[in-house]
């Protein structure tokens, strides 16, 4: 396969488009992030990368606390809307009618239409030039009931998660297969 060379670029795809809330369940506020990874398993920790010049930037710089609300297909428009617009200007929850609810362990609220919040507590914050990374270990998940099965496992699948790719949203589709399928022996 022929390549062609780019210059250094930030095109790893696709990420996960999320809504990052911040503020409190009185006064909300959410932004849109693509750049969010898991870090660490335990314990658990993640980060959102944020412009200094962002509203949600000062909002999370001095509570130090956020909530990552997955998005599924349903709020995908709303995801698009937070990215381009400023919290500054107008109230995003109820421009978009989301809810604010109250987390279980940071005063950042949740964002009620998501399937699965995690609940993150800053611990460091690298600038990195054009924008800071904001270190957070989560400190409690949410996930809405419907997602989880009979026995009790979490049921992803059916949250019709979406991820960003190079400035398009997509719709997670076809399984592929399981963690580990590579190397499982066949059943007899």
């Amino acid at each position: 396969m022929a390549k062609v060379i780019w210059k250094p670029s930030t095109l790893l795809a696709p990420v996960p488009a999320v809504l990052v809330s911040c503020g409190s369940v009185e006064k909300p506020n959410a932004l849109t992030i693509a750049w969010t990874g898991i870090i660490n398993s335990d314990p658990p920790m993640t980060y959102v990368s944020i412009r200094p010049e962002r509203h949600s930037y000062k909002i999370i710089k001095n509570n130090g606390e956020f909530v990552i609300n997955l998005v599924p297909r349903s709020l995908v428009r709303a995801a698009d809307f937070c990215g381009v617009r400023t919290g500054a200007k107008m109230d995003k929850f109820k421009k978009l009618k989301l809810s604010a609810e109250k987390a279980s362990t940071v005063s950042a609220p949740l964002i009620s239409q998501s399937p699965i919040c995690l609940e993150c507590r800053v611990t460091e914050v690298k600038p990195l030039g054009t924008h800071d990374m904001f270190l957070a270990e989560i400190t409690a998940v949410q996930v809405d009931e419907q997602y989880i099965d009979e026995n009790g496992k979490l049921r992803m699948d059916k949250a019709r998660l979406t991820a960003y790719c190079h400035g398009e949203y997509f719709d997670l589709g076809k399984k592929l297969g399981s963690f580990g399928y590579s190397v499982k022996k066949k059943k007899k």
